[in-house]
């Protein structure tokens, strides 16, 4: 532990990441972060869903809805119509979600190539 650290302990981060750490780690899961994304346009199906995002299979895509309309993050809305007609719409909290997932996404994209050249000087230091 550092010196001018020594009131942090394991048990103190710990005990304030604790509660927040389950919603974020859902949050910035592989298939939620593209999902919330193509929701926010309006209400999309499914099958629109699966047509977008690159790689998600359906069984994940269930899965990942299921979680994210528990959270409170999506409303799913069944139509009466043969076949029933199934969307998935943003909450406002979701709403609110994605306007700081499009910050940190714009973040990204400005300090995308510092950090691959951080990356790569790091890598070429630790490979002497």
């Amino acid at each position: 532990m550092s010196q001018r650290n020594t009131g942090v302990t394991s048990q103190v981060v710990n005990a304030e990441a604790c509660p927040v750490r389950e919603v974020i780690d859902r949050v910035v899961g592989k298939w939620s972060v593209p999902i919330i994304i193509a929701a926010a346009h309006g209400p999309i199906r499914f099958t629109e869903l699966e047509r977008v995002i690159d790689g998600i299979s359906r069984r994940m895509l269930t899965l990942t809805l299921r979680n994210l309309e528990r959270d409170g993050l999506l409303v799913r809305t069944v139509h009466p119509t043969v076949p029933p007609k199934v969307e998935y719409e943003l909450t406002p909290v979701a709403h609110e979600l994605y306007g700081t997932l499009l910050s940190l996404t714009g973040w990204a994209e400005r300090h995308r190539i510092t950090i691959a050249e951080s990356r790569a000087a790091y890598d070429e230091e630790r490979s002497r």
